[in-house]
């Protein structure tokens, strides 16, 4: 009997878990989709406030390199995300190295919304 409930709490344990990454996925996702979307807003402001003088350039161009970085950093973990799903679906399982990315992705993120 004891063996039983000890397989039932692992169970639960590793079912709680799964649900917690689950809800951290669907959480980094959202914030990488929010932070995509102000950034674009920033960009198409940026580029637009460029197209009334050339000479602004210099005065802008370092923030719309920087805003494209952050499109592709944001690209990046959409991807890093995509593969921890489809690995999670595969196997059901997230290695102890999938779970340090996540919460590395989500520290990241949190200092980044701190930043602003």
């Amino acid at each position: 009997m004891i063996g039983i409930v000890a397989k039932f709490e692992k169970k639960l344990i590793s079912f709680t878990m799964a649900k917690k990454v689950d809800t951290y996925l669907e959480e980094a996702v959202n914030n990488i989709r929010k932070d995509r979307e102000v950034t674009k807003e920033l960009l198409n402001d940026a580029i637009k406030w460029l197209a009334k003088d050339e000479s602004r350039h210099r005065e802008i161009g370092i923030t719309l390199s920087k805003y494209v970085e952050t499109l592709q950093r944001s690209n990046e973990q959409l991807v890093k995300v995509a593969n921890l799903m489809a690995k999670k679906e595969g196997s059901d399982k997230l290695t102890a190295a999938d779970m340090d990315g996540i919460y590395e992705m989500i520290s990241k993120e949190e200092e980044s919304q701190d930043a602003k």
